[in-house]
């Protein structure tokens, strides 16, 4: 198998010119900044430090721009992940998120490499909305401690232990650290709106203008909070060093399905955001590639103390809104972070968890898609189903199972309508009373004729049961016209096998006509064609009809076979 690599940037370089390099600085600047503190935020609340969510940004965001599949995506960590991270590092430890990380890249590179891009995309709607809006739950409910100042030292992963710790430690709320959170959900929530109205502040994104309020206030007014420095103890301003993860061959078995998580996740909403930004430049972007892309990047950004990293689809929609229109933007923006922490991480250490908290907040509630639970009443049961299975098992329990769970449900409700709509209906045929022999002397029928429509698989076989009643006699020749089957898979043809072998156990012969190039192929590949007899095998109802006279025998005088 021949492996494509191809990436973007190399499509977009013949013709680059000046007004493009412009247009990319100043998209990847303002990007930039507005990576800054969602990097912090998405990092922290996933039980990592701010200077692995940063430099999650840097690396990755470098990689997936430089060798991804899209004009305009830019990648780094993003709220979807917190769940699952947060879930690894409680269970496992940090060490092990990184090996868990490097899997999914491995797994990310393969499934580009095998070329499975356009596969994600078979994931249903209703599976996608309900982990989305679960996610968004989930990190919600994360952020109350820090949203509140609760005192807890550890708070557990999974949702049940979490509930009962922050309900335990309600009585430990913080008033300051509250004010300072409401404060700056509000300056979040209305940015847009002042920013409008004063040029100068337009292109300032909103979480990087309140990260700088609250910071600026914290460090004048010595505000009573809990800050990145008296946490962290504030940001490194160098390079962080290069090794390799402490490998624990005991729980690397453990970690397989963790990695999946994070590579199916990772793959869905890198894809959803290239697909999303497509629309909006009129491009199409590499699904295969960008898989490649997001690989590499996981498999990297962990050498430098960074984690898992995906297309982010706010910060694409910014790239694509403020001119950037190739890959040279989102290269651009991991420069643009790697300057800010060798310029300012020494100011990083008054930055309130508070402020980090609400930004956070914000997101896991734009990030829900809420307006699908108003109109599930409108869809069948199908969908609510798999939606709400989905959304609640992603919340009280995993988000690997509500994946699983979603799929299997999905399936199962596919194979069921697939089976509704496959029909096997008896054919008239008229014919049989103007042709001589067809009948017997009571007008009962030597041969009957049925259609077949739609597609026979293992979830419809049952339908073939209606042509063998016991409780009548059988027919000497029955006619299956095929022309309306679409598809055949090879448990139907193993039915089909058992019809023919029953009908000649009685005496009666099959004759297949019309039949559609697939269905037609595997009966041919499989042999059954030679079990049916060539000459049974026919082009259309009237040489059946033909074969059929010709496989009577002559009845008897008191009208007997």
């Amino acid at each position: 198998m021949k492996i494509s690599f191809h990436p973007k940037i190399l499509d977009t370089l013949p013709g680059y010119g000046k007004a493009q390099l412009s247009h990319d600085i100043s998209a990847g600047l303002t990007v930039g900044v507005l990576a800054l503190p969602l990097a912090m935020a998405f990092a922290i609340a996933s039980g990592m430090s701010p200077t692995a969510g940063i430099w999650t940004a840097i690396v990755a965001g470098f990689l997936i721009s430089a060798l991804g599949g899209s004009r305009v995506q830019i990648g780094g960590p993003t709220g979807a992940f917190i769940p699952i991270i947060y879930g690894i590092v409680i269970e496992y430890g940090v060490q092990n998120l990184l090996v868990a990380t490097m899997l999914a890249g491995a797994m990310l590179v393969a499934m580009g490499a095998f070329r499975l891009g356009n596969l994600i995309r078979f994931i249903p709607k209703t599976v996608v909305i309900g982990f989305t809006n679960g996610i968004a739950v989930v990190i919600f409910i994360a952020q109350i401690k820090d949203f509140l100042g609760l005192r807890i030292d550890h708070l557990p992963g999974e949702f049940f232990g979490k509930m009962e710790a922050l309900i335990t430690h309600l009585n430990t709320v913080d008033i300051p650290t509250v004010a300072l959170s409401v404060a700056s959900i509000v300056v979040l929530l209305s940015w847009n709106h002042v920013a409008r109205r004063f040029s100068a502040l337009s292109r300032l994104p909103g979480p990087l203008a309140v990260l700088v309020l609250a910071t600026v206030a914290n460090a004048i007014l010595h505000l009573p909070v809990e800050t990145i420095g008296s946490r962290f103890n504030g940001i490194p301003q160098q390079l962080p060093g290069f090794a390799l993860p402490e490998l624990s061959l005991a729980t690397l078995g453990k970690l397989i399905s963790p990695a999946l998580t994070i590579a199916l996740l990772g793959a869905i909403e890198s894809l959803l955001s290239a697909r999303v930004a497509d629309g909006a430049i009129d491009d199409r972007h590499d699904p295969n590639q960008e898989l490649i892309a997001q690989g590499i990047a996981n498999l990297v950004a962990p050498l430098f103390g960074g984690f898992a990293a995906t297309g982010a689809i706010a910060r694409t929609a910014t790239n694509v809104r403020t001119g950037g229109r190739t890959p040279v933007a989102g290269m651009v923006h991991a420069l643009v972070l790697l300057a800010i922490v060798l310029v300012l991480a020494p100011f990083a250490s008054h930055i309130p968890l508070a402020t980090l908290s609400a930004i956070v907040v914000v997101v896991a509630v734009n990030m829900g898609e809420w307006h699908e639970f108003r109109e599930i009443r409108r869809f069948g049961i199908a969908y609510r189903t798999t939606l709400l299975s989905t959304f609640f098992v992603t919340v009280f329990f995993d988000l690997s199972l509500a994946v699983e769970l979603g799929m299997v449900l999905a399936s199962l409700f596919f194979i069921y309508h697939m089976s509704n709509l496959t029909r096997v209906e008896r054919l008239p045929l008229a014919e049989l009373s103007m042709l001589p022999g067809f009948l017997y002397p009571d007008g009962s029928p030597r041969v009957v004729a049925y259609s077949i429509y739609g597609t026979l698989f293992f979830g419809a076989i049952h339908k073939l049961e209606t042509l063998l009643d016991p409780a009548q006699a059988h027919p000497e020749v029955v006619i299956l016209e095929l022309h309306h089957l679409v598809n055949l898979d090879t448990t139907a043809l193993e039915g089909l096998e058992n019809l023919c072998k029953n009908l000649h156990k009685h005496g009666c012969a099959l004759i297949l006509c019309n039949l559609d190039k697939q269905p037609a192929s595997l009966i041919s590949r499989s042999g059954f064609a030679e079990e049916v007899g060539i000459n049974n095998i026919c082009g259309d109802i009237y040489g059946a009809l033909a074969r059929a006279k010709v496989l009577l025998p002559p009845l008897s005088d008191d009208g007997q076979r």
